[in-house]
Order: C-alpha cells, then structure tokens, then sequence
C-alpha cells in the first residue's frame, strides 16, 4: 500500500499554531504522514544567496533566501510540540532536514528513525553519510540530479550502513560497497528515491513520470513521486506505476502568504486525491484474465447462441441464411456455427429457437 506524505513544509510561516491546524487537517485527509522542514538559515544558506525564481515569484519579494527562512523556522521544542500533537492526532510526524545540527535535532532529541532529504541535498554527501551512520532510515527525492548523481548518493549511503569503520573520503571504498550485492541489499531495505521535479508549480510537461519507474529499475530501490504539480492527477498516475511514496505539498488555505503555498493543495481536494490513491489496488486487481461472479451471472444475458433466423425444416440443411446469432446466450455455442453449416436439422425448429 502507497504511503501518502502530507507536506507542509513551511506553509506554517513560522506560527506552531497554524502548524498544528494543518496537522490535524492532514489527519482527516487520511494522509499517512505530515511533514516539515527542520533548518537552520545560517548553517543552509548564505546572507548573499539570492531566491529562486519560483520564491521570489511566489512571494512577491527578492530578498535574500536566509531572510526569507528566517522568518519560517521553527526551533527545537516547537517541533517537540509538533511531534506530540501529531502522535494525539494519529499520524506520523516526518522532516526533512538541511543541516547537521537539524539531523541530530530530528533523529536525537526527537527520536525520529525516518529522515527525509530534499532535492537539494541528493549532493550534500556528509549529510547523506552522517544519516546513515546514524541508523536512519532515508527518503531521499531527485529533483535537479541525474542518474549519476543518484547512483552516487546511493553508493555513499550503501557505504554508510554497511562499512561503519571505513572512512568516507576514500570513494573507492565507497564503490567497494555498491559493488557488494549483500551491501547493496542492505541498503535497499532502509532507502527510499523519490522522482521528483524541483519547480513550484512544476509544469505537466516537465513531469516525465517514467523517471520514476527508470529509477527503480535501474538500482532496484523502492521509489516513490514528489509532486509539484497543479494537479493530483499525477500522484495517481505514480501510484499506478508502483510508488511506495507520494509526498504531495500541503496546506489549509493556499492563498496564504508563502513560497510554497501556490503549489499545495487543500484538504477537500488533498482527501480526494487521498481516496483515489486508495481504491487503486483494488481497481488494479490480480493482474489474472477470468470472469468475476458478478460476470458470470451476466454472461448469458449479453452472449448469444445459434438460433434459427427463419422456420426450419426437419432435414433442412443449416446455412448461413437459416442459423443466426442472437442472445441469450443458453443454447449451443457460436463456435460450433461452423461445424452445423451443412448438416441436416435433426427436427424442426421455428423462428428465433434455439438450436439444440
């Protein structure tokens, strides 16, 4: 079954209580999840370092990025008060996390085994390593990485869970790891790759869902989706290609004030898309070609039997003219049409019998 992320990410804007509105809202959608950003502006981000286009578009303002992330941070024990409320609330807390000190926050203080990393941090390879060598479990999205680059990440986190004494710098140590099929499997238990496009919104045309499905066939990982787009339509779309992760941006009100709340969806909407993903097993089905019961009780309403197309005479040979196909489909088969054609009637039959 897919697991559904509800992500709020900074769409709080700083206030906990709006958090936790967005908590319990992500709770009665039915989402699996309800994610946040865990960051420190000074650690991720220099004084000079210009907004992304999207930012900048979405908040109306070209500020630096660390101005802007100053103002939606939240600290330690406010995502102490995050993580309870969600546990009373019956769903999962997860973040994504940007620094050092914001992995230990998450993992140590607030006991947290699943980590998730953004796009931006597929590159950010002690990051990655610290993760695993701390026994994480990882979500990991691709957003702006190439095949390379993925592959590198998950040689180094291969590396990471399974030669703890080995040191990091040494990349041939790290390709020793991914070469090693027991390592390699190791790894694939506890890693999960997200496809991804880094745009807010992202357009349908930049989407190429199939990524998805060329990850995972590629490195043999679980793979999941984060979508940016409009639509929910392509969450669904992944989750019939086989993600075991949809991590959809999530708010209460997307009119409000924010760099990412244009491209989130609100909860009547996020709860639909959330029932649809649900039901996809079940339309699915097993993959096995046969009748259902409810099928089979229709079957000789809607087939149909050789009948006699005009009075025939005992004796009278069968010919297209005089054997027809019509329902209900109780009589003879019309696979034995061919093999009648010739041969005498046995008796007669009036028009629109069925032919015995």
């Amino acid at each position: 079954m897919v697991k559904i992320i509800a992500e709020v990410g900074v769409n709080h804007n700083g206030d906990v209580g709006l958090a936790k509105e967005m908590i319990a809202a992500a709770a009665g959608c039915g989402a699996d999840y309800v994610k946040f950003q865990i960051f420190n502006p000074k650690a991720i981000v220099t004084s000079t370092a210009a907004r992304a286009n999207y930012q900048k578009r979405n908040t109306g303002s070209d500020e630096s990025q660390q101005s802007m992330l100053s103002a939606l941070a939240l600290g330690a024990e406010q995502f102490e008060t995050l993580v309870e409320y969600s546990d009373r609330s019956g769903i999962k807390f997860l973040a994504s996390v940007f620094d050092p000190g914001s992995l230990d926050i998450l993992v140590d203080r607030l006991g947290q085994k699943l980590v998730k990393f953004g796009s931006g941090e597929i590159s950010n390879l002690p990051l990655l390593l610290a993760a695993a060598r701390k026994g994480a479990d990882l979500i990991i999205s691709t957003g702006t990485a190439t095949m390379g680059d993925i592959e590198l990440a998950l040689a180094l986190l291969t590396f990471g869970y399974t030669r703890t004494g080995e040191p990091a710098g040494d990349l041939g140590n790290v390709h020793a790891a991914w070469a090693d099929p027991a390592s390699r499997a190791a790894a694939q238990q506890r890693v999960s790759v997200l496809h991804c496009v880094t745009d807010y919104p992202a357009a349908d045309a930049d989407l190429n869902l199939s990524a998805m499905t060329t990850i995972g066939e590629a490195f043999g990982f679980p793979v999941g989706y984060s979508d940016h787009a409009m639509s929910p339509l392509p969450s669904i779309i992944a989750v019939t290609l086989g993600a075991t992760w949809i991590e959809k941006h999530f708010t209460t009100d997307s009119t409000l004030p924010g760099p990412d709340q244009v491209a989130s969806m609100e909860p009547e909407a996020f709860a639909r898309m959330v029932k649809d993903m649900r039901s996809i097993p079940t339309l699915l089905g097993t993959g096995v070609k046969a009748p259902t019961e409810r099928e089979l009780a229709n079957a000789s309403v809607v087939r149909k039997s050789l009948v006699a197309g005009r009075p025939i005479a005992a004796g009278e040979v069968f010919t297209p003219d005089n054997l027809v196909l019509k329902r209900p489909g109780t009589g003879r088969a019309p696979k034995e049409f061919w093999a009648l054609l010739g041969r005498p009637a046995a008796r007669s039959y009036g028009e629109d019998e069925l032919i015995d």
